[in-house]
C-alpha cells in the first residue's frame, strides 16, 4: 500500500501522514527503537484515521529537533596498539 500511496503523490508532495515503519524510516531509525521512542515521549504518539494509525510527519520534525546533539567533533577510535601512537 504505502507504495501505491507514494506512487499517486507527487515527489514535490511528501504525504502527511505516515505508517509506523514509514515513520521510523522517515527519522533513521529501526520500528523497534521507534516504538521504544514513542513509549518514552521522545517521538510524538500516532493520529488515529478510522482503523488507520498514521504519525504526523510535522510533529516527528518537531520532536526530531528536540533530540540532543553528539558534541562536536568525533571522538576518534582507539588506536590498535602503542606503535600507532609513536611519531
Amino acid at each position: 500500500m504505502p507504495n501505491d500511496r507514494c506512487s499517486i503523490l507527487p515527489m514535490s508532495c511528501p504525504p502527511r501522514g505516515l505508517c509506523r515503519v514509514e515513520a521510523a524510516a522517515y527519522i533513521g531509525v529501526s520500528p523497534s527503537l521507534f516504538d521504544e521512542m514513542v513509549r518514552d515521549g521522545r517521538m510524538p504518539r500516532p493520529k488515529i484515521i478510522n482503523t488507520r494509525t498514521v504519525w504526523d510527519r510535522h510533529q516527528l520534525d518537531l520532536a526530531f529537533e528536540t533530540l540532543p546533539s553528539k558534541e562536536h567533533g568525533i571522538t576518534p577510535l582507539a588506536p590498535i596498539n602503542d606503535w600507532d601512537n609513536m611519531k
